[in-house]
């Protein structure tokens, strides 16, 4: 694949935005985003701390991001049996699917880039 300029980057990023609208899919926040890609893409455990780490962020902001996620069907959450301190966020089947979703969008306007 060919090199991609910042200016198709950006268009490509709008166009992914726009069918996700299009879409009816839900309103994610950039960080809801990061959350739920560092979810999906990366190895569990995934714990609220961990996640506040990683995104440099307190646990509250972690906890409301996860709420609304969590409203969506994309996440869900439960106490870490061996140390009660801990939430562990779990992926679901509507999460996969969501970023099942987004992955075949970014594919389909990178195709559109290089035509």
């Amino acid at each position: 694949m060919q090199d991609i300029r910042p200016a198709q980057a950006l268009f490509m990023w709008r166009d992914v935005n726009l069918s996700l609208v299009r879409a009816g899919a839900p309103d994610l926040s950039s960080r809801q985003f990061a959350i739920l890609l560092i979810i999906y893409l990366d190895l569990p455990p995934h714990t609220v701390r961990g996640l506040a780490e990683r995104l440099a962020v307190t646990k509250p902001v972690i906890t409301r991001a996860l709420d609304t996620m969590g409203k969506l069907g994309l996440v869900t959450r439960e106490r870490d049996p061996l140390d009660r301190r801990n939430v562990i966020i779990k992926r679901t089947v509507a999460g996969a699917q969501a970023v099942d979703h987004l992955a075949g969008l970014i594919v389909t306007h990178l195709k559109d880039l290089s035509r």
